[in-house]
């Protein structure tokens, strides 16, 4: 298998070039919704989120916002404020979608309606000054489509949307300086649709338009004068209590306006109300109503394709460096050696009989020196022999025939190490092929989580196989102790270091923190099917397979190792071959990180190009492996077993420096937990790509070396 993928580089060239030329589509639901004239829209409320910050909270958690009345609306069997059920990864990505007040009905415009008029006091006020300050905004949802706002390129050429819609704004005082901060209490609602042959409307868009009313622009039915027309904005500001300061503050020339903690009852009445628009719209069809949402995306299309490129020559000129030692060097000592998988028994006849020929000529004087070594060393040294019989010199790789397949140490940790690989890269390639089909798409609210979960449970079969499998060859006796490491030891860091964090996130009563029934749940889903699978896959592996069969016998004494170059016996070598696996991958990241930390509206939706990158990637990493194994075997070290493993991982660490180098100098994430839950969730997601690129980087050197010892 290793000779046919390094053989044929062409077919893998092909390959590459048709993923990259893949363009993936998606499936915006299960089905289609039509309404009728009249009929009701839900509208959802769900969350609030922000890009300077990881905190995000639950719509209706928020103090200075409508709550909801519990009144049913559109014939629906639920109240306001009723939860919707939620996938899993809706949970984990901190979704707390409800029902909300607003009566949405297809066809009929409503010029304006009240919702409600909400009294906020001090403390209420310096939060929601404070969320504003930091960027927070609003998402809602309306037949499956977040609320957004509809922007036009500069010329006019496309539209696209940014989704969800700002809690307020913050302007300067020109007299003073200070910081004002006005909140959006009426809001804008436009539903844009279609007609379908069968029959009804469609909905092809959903907008949101915010925008803040000073109260006292208001009439007796709550509604502002010329809903329309130009307004001075509703200030979140509630006049400090001069009397009240100075009894806490007695004789002190400085006394502060925003003390929160002083408590004299004064509040600040928000009366809330809306719009609604419907606005037909033909251009966009029911099927790509998503692409708005992505448009402002393409414009990166040229960068993505500059990725593909960069990774590509990169794989190319390893792959020629590969070639080249396959095809001239390993294939030249293959064929100077002979029968490679010369049995021992032959081995040692030669050199017996080539250590009395030695004892003969020698003479008299050498008969103490001729004395041939014990068996051991007569085993170590039976392959120079050979060579010597033939005249060629003996150097490098061909030394360690009988000690490069000598078990490693620390192999306990290594086979579970290499089956939580596995279970890992059956996951990322599932998420990839199904988003890549368009199974798994922005429409399918947190279903990259809930299926990604649910690959990797399921692929608890592969760890176990792998794991035991392995451990056996090793020659492993307690494969059950195997077995409760494979399936305890990274699925229980994972989850301890999640439920550290959540205690943090708890305390700051965020919705992207997992509720306790989640971790629950996540705990049985963990044990009660997870370890069984593991435990299943370890038996087929280790009692039923066979250990993988190793082209030549361990010698019983180690041959000694000679000095090593520097990069072989330093740290800063095995970093070194992590930057060219790190180069491959590095515009992609760009890309993938602005969606992750910066742009959380956002929908990161070119899949083909992730997973064109992921392969090129998977190719570099074998390609770097080979190259070092082969130099360390080359320099006569034969502990290759965790050096190819740290190898293969070595780019985790610059992808680490990478998050490090993105949080001082791209992102503007303000507090303590924040901060905390960055350097977190991405150590904890470069330590998977590790143990992912390791479990490759050791298997494609375990296949190169039996291959080439064959």
């Amino acid at each position: 298998m290793m000779s046919t993928w390094l053989l044929r580089p062409s077919q893998w060239t092909l390959w590459l070039l048709f993923v990259s030329c893949s363009c993936a589509f998606y499936i915006p639901g299960y089905s289609v919704k039509r309404y009728n004239d009249g009929e009701s829209i839900p509208l959802l409320v769900n969350k609030i989120f922000s890009d300077h910050t990881q905190l995000q909270y639950a719509y209706f958690d928020l103090p200075f916002v409508c709550p909801p009345s519990g009144k049913t609306h559109g014939g629906s069997p639920f109240g306001s404020g009723q939860s919707i059920s939620l996938n899993l990864g809706e949970i984990l990505r901190g979704d707390r979608i409800m029902t909300s007040d607003f009566e949405l009905s297809m066809g009929k415009n409503v010029e304006c309606q009240a919702l409600c008029t909400q009294e906020v006091g001090r403390k209420d006020v310096k939060w929601g000054r404070q969320l504003i300050k930091q960027g927070y905004v609003a998402e809602w949802i309306a037949d499956n489509l977040p609320g957004a706002t509809r922007f036009v390129t500069v010329d006019r050429s496309r539209t696209y949307y940014a989704s969800g819609f700002k809690l307020g704004y913050q302007e300067f005082s020109p007299a003073d300086g200070k910081s004002r901060f006005f909140i959006n209490n009426h809001f804008t609602i436009v539903i844009r649709w279609r007609p379908v042959p069968e029959g009804g409307k469609v909905v092809v868009g959903f907008e949101v338009y915010p925008k803040s009313i000073k109260a006292s622009d208001h009439e007796a039915n709550g509604c502002p004068k010329q809903v329309h027309e130009a307004h001075d904005g509703l200030e979140l500001y509630i006049a400090p209590n001069t009397s009240r300061l100075r009894q806490k503050y007695p004789g002190s020339s400085y006394i502060p306006e925003d003390d929160d903690e002083i408590d004299d009852g004064a509040t600040l009445q928000i009366p809330y109300t809306y719009s609604i628009y419907f606005r037909e719209e033909n251009n966009v069809d029911w099927s790509n109503r998503w692409s708005l949402y992505f448009s402002n995306q393409d414009e990166g299309s040229t960068a993505h394709w500059l990725a593909i490129l960069n990774s590509l020559t990169i794989s190319g000129a390893l792959g020629v460096a590969v070639y080249v030692i396959w095809s001239r060097t390993v294939q030249g000592d293959i064929k100077g050696r002979g029968d490679g998988a010369m049995d021992e028994g032959q081995i040692k006849l030669r050199a017996k009989s080539k250590s009395r020929d030695r004892k003969t000529s020698k003479g008299d004087d050498k008969k103490g020196e001729g004395v041939l070594d014990q068996g051991s060393d007569v085993e170590r040294d039976a392959d120079l022999s050979e060579e010597e019989e033939t005249g060629e010199d003996v150097s490098g790789w061909k030394l360690l025939h009988g000690d490069v397949f000598r078990v490693p140490e620390y192999s306990g940790l290594l086979a579970p190490l290499v089956g939580s690989g596995m279970q890992l890269l059956f996951m990322v390639s599932g998420l990839l092929l199904l988003s890549c089909l368009g199974v798994l798409n922005p429409s399918f609210r947190g279903g990259f989580v809930s299926v990604g979960m649910g690959l990797f449970v399921f692929a608890g079969l592969f760890s176990g196989y792998f794991s035991g499998r392995l451990y056996r060859t090793f020659g492993g006796a307690n494969w059950r102790k195997n077995t409760l490491i494979t399936a305890l030891f990274f699925p229980g860091l994972t989850f301890c270091l999640i439920f550290i964090l959540n205690l943090f996130v708890w305390a700051q009563a965020s919705s992207t923190a997992i509720p306790f029934g989640t971790l629950i749940g996540l705990l049985a889903l963990w044990l009660l099917i997870q370890v069984p699978l593991v435990y299943v896959g370890s038996w087929v592996g280790y009692v039923r397979a066979a250990p993988w069969e190793h082209p030549t016998k361990t010698n019983s004494i180690p041959r000694q190792i000679p000095l090593q170059p520097w990069y072989l016996r330093s740290v800063h070598g095995t970093l070194l071959t992590g930057l060219l696996p790190f180069a491959v991958l590095f515009i992609e990241l760009l890309f993938l990180f602005k969606n992750l930390w910066q742009d959380k509206s956002g929908y990161y939706y070119v899949f083909g190009f992730l997973s064109s990158v992921c392969t090129i990637l998977i190719v570099t990493v074998s390609e770097v492996t080979i190259i070092a194994t082969y130099n360390q075997l080359c320099a006569e070290n034969y502990h290759w077993w965790w050096q190819s493993f740290l190898t293969g991982s070595s780019s985790a660490f610059w992808v680490f420096a990478y998050c490090i180098w993105y949080y001082l100098f791209k992102l503007h994430i303000t507090g303590f937990v924040s901060s905390l839950l960055f350097f977190s969730y991405s150590l904890l997601a470069c330590a998977v790509y590790g143990l992912l690129t390791g479990t490759v980087g050791f298997l494609t050197a375990y296949a190169f070396i039996r291959r080439i010892y064959r």
